[in-house]
């Protein structure tokens, strides 16, 4: 399980497009990177979808965001993973604190077969 979540992390961070110019590695040094994974029970795996995409399509609109995507497993339908890329901490605190932000966590919170388990990154310099 450990080995999934670490090549989801991997496969979204190689995703976003990280270039390797000076200016660009600066750029994401300051960039705050989430991954959270969301795992919810089998039977609202559909509904969890449509909530995390319509979180998602919310979420790109935020002041700050550089990228949100939504992926599922591909094994197991009720498992997904949320990759964001933010321009500081700042702002994705911000995000966090929107109210269409604390909508989805309420909405989605009783269908969570576990909690969420969102990871912060930052690229080394």
């Amino acid at each position: 399980m450990k080995n999934i979540r670490r090549l989801c992390v991997l496969l979204g961070l190689i995703s976003l497009g990280l270039s390797g110019t000076a200016q660009a590695q600066q750029e994401s040094a300051k960039q705050l990177y989430i991954v959270t994974y969301v795992d919810v029970y089998p039977t609202f795996a559909a509904d969890a979808a449509k909530l995390l995409q319509q979180f998602a399509s919310d979420s790109r609109k935020d002041s700050g965001n550089v990228r949100f995507e939504v992926m599922r497993d591909v094994a197991r339908q009720n498992h997904f993973a949320v990759v964001e890329v933010w321009q500081n901490q700042k702002s994705f605190e911000a995000h966090s604190a929107l109210a269409h932000t604390k909508a989805f966590r309420e909405k989605i919170q009783p269908n969570l077969g576990s909690p969420f388990d969102e990871r912060l990154y930052n690229v080394l310099p």
